[in-house]
């Protein structure tokens, strides 16, 4: 009798996807050591299967040796081309055997243009079938992949295919012509090592070398700054000039000449009360960015722990570009969630409590998945497991709180006609940094109460040559953000491309340095 074959990205969806639908309970079964499950659901029988990641690449024809250029490409089995992925042999018979007594086949991998590819790739080879049903869903909870199961759709997402399986070709396209180009060139010049390049890789490097080039023709100028330390009404004050940066030595002698030994007045008091919108919800690169910044956490482990969050059923499907969390994902029932877990109850309940719940949206949109959110599904995580998901966590609060109100006090000091600035910004309602903290990084300075006209006491007014510096290196959070405005790579592979030119040692160090040979090499 034959029976629904669901094919999954990874063995953690996998077995997901089973408990889901299993009406029963999900019956485990092996072919030479690879599991799956067989489940009954409603009146069908189903088979879940899995791959690992990807079991077919991009490889050329017919082997010709180091020639170049080659453009003549066929798909074939990841384990017949990559020593590293011969374990994937495996999982590909497996397959096989399964589709031969399958009389329908489901795509359940990522619903992603890398996932899409995985799908049609084993659709095709493995299991000889021309299409499939497709299940879309952003997490791995028992009601969303029962939903998505009965709104599957007929057909697999042929534009995410179609995407995908040209990206790779034209990947490869550059990647291998490139790279043999630049190897043979070396070697003509009487050396042997082993370069690469590609479609992203390249442009990658041209940037950090760009700014490495900036940085040695750099050319230092002198300026000057002159800066106030003095005390109204007892409080002390200290102001910098209002010309900021004086590039003129003539001017920066002048204003200490005219202000020695002089006392001041307040020439101007201004209060700007400002409200500081919360933070909009996580697309990758921004929790990337953010894991970097308030925890050192490296983008490519960023990555690999949010995707284990999502195989656990820990967070919604974190390879997304989204900044806007949709009505359609149930706020109330989310934070309700969120709140049966002690530490956000009571960050949580607060929220709930609101009229209406609404998330501060981004602007950037992604048509397969919404923002990165907390399930709410509770479950004991390590050290980096437990910093990265408290983030999210606190990052998905913080958008549907309210706005933090700040104000910034401005006071004008003149000092026989020459004005110091004082300037000091504090936060006067918390708003969503309680939610965010401890992540909410801003200065707090508090200015003291004074009124124009009121007597200055200068203790001491001081001049400071200093020199300008050159561009700042890239760190890798940085990179990552200039590659995703300029439109290189995919939100999943720039992590990757940035690790890959250290491993070449094209570049180096933190920030990231270009090396002689990446300098040679775009050169």
């Amino acid at each position: 009798m034959g029976y629904e074959l669901i094919i999954t990205e990874k063995p953690a969806a996998m077995k997901k996807i089973a408990d889901a639908l299993a009406d029963g309970k999900a019956i485990k079964q092996s072919i030479n050591g690879i599991a799956s499950y067989k489940v009954t659901h409603g009146k069908k029988d189903i088979v879940v299967t899995c791959a690992v990641g990807h079991l077919y690449t991009v490889t050329e024809k017919e082997k010709k040796g180091w020639t170049y250029p080659v453009f003549e490409t066929k798909w074939e089995q990841s384990s017949k081309v990559n020593k590293a992925s011969a374990f994937t042999s495996k999982y590909v018979t497996a397959i096989k055997k399964l589709a031969k007594e399958a009389t329908e086949f489901t795509i359940a991998t990522d619903f992603d243009i890398e996932g899409e590819v995985i799908g049609f790739n084993v659709l095709k080879h493995a299991c000889k079938q021309k299409d499939a049903k497709r299940m879309k869903f952003s997490t791995l909870t028992k009601p969303e992949l029962r939903e998505s199961y009965k709104n599957i759709n007929k057909t697999i997402e042929w534009g995410q295919a179609n995407a995908g399986l040209t990206r790779h070709v034209l990947d490869w396209y550059y990647g291998i012509n490139l790279s043999r180009a630049l190897s043979l060139s070396l070697k003509k010049a009487g050396m042997f090592k082993v370069l690469s390049s590609g479609r992203v890789q390249g442009p990658t490097l041209k940037i950090i070398v760009d700014r490495e080039k900036e940085i040695q023709a750099f050319k230092p100028d002198p300026f000057w700054e002159i800066d106030l330390d003095g005390s109204i009404n007892k409080e002390n004050i200290i102001a910098s000039h209002k010309e900021g940066k004086i590039f003129d030595k003539k001017r920066a002698d002048e204003i200490i000449k005219n202000t020695k030994g002089k006392d001041g007045v307040v020439d101007k008091v201004n209060k700007k009360k400002f409200n500081q919108a919360p933070p909009v919800p996580f697309d990758l690169t921004t929790l990337q960015t953010e894991s970097f910044r308030v925890h050192r956490i490296q983008p490519k482990y960023t990555l690999d722990i949010a995707q284990s969050l999502y195989l656990a059923g820990l967070i919604s499907y974190p390879r997304t570009s989204s900044q806007q969390l949709p009505t359609s994902i149930g706020y109330k029932k989310l934070l309700t969630a969120v709140a049966k877990n002690s530490e956000y109850k009571e960050l949580a309940n607060k929220i709930l409590k609101k009229k209406t719940l609404k998330p501060n949206n981004g602007k950037k949109t992604d048509p397969a998945h919404p923002a990165i959110y907390p399930t709410g599904i509770k479950k004991a995580l390590k050290d980096k497991e437990k910093k990265v998901y408290d983030l999210i966590v606190k990052r998905f609060l913080a958008t549907f709180s309210d706005p933090a109100t700040r104000e910034t006090v401005s006071i004008n000091i003149d000092v026989n006609k020459e004005i110091f600035v004082a300037k000091g910004t504090r936060t006067l309602v918390k708003g969503w940094h309680e939610f965010y903290a401890p992540y909410v990084k801003l200065e707090e300075e508090e200015m003291p109460d004074v009124n124009k006209g009121d007597d200055v006491k200068v203790k001491k007014i001081t001049q400071e040559e200093k020199e300008t510096k050159p561009p700042k290196r890239y760190n890798i959070a940085s990179i990552i953000k200039e590659l995703e405005k300029r439109g290189l790579g995919t939100k999943a592979t720039r992590a990757t491309i940035i690790d890959t030119l250290f491993n070449r040692g094209y570049v180096c160090g933190q920030p990231i340095e270009a090396t002689a040979l990446g300098l040679k090499t775009i050169e």
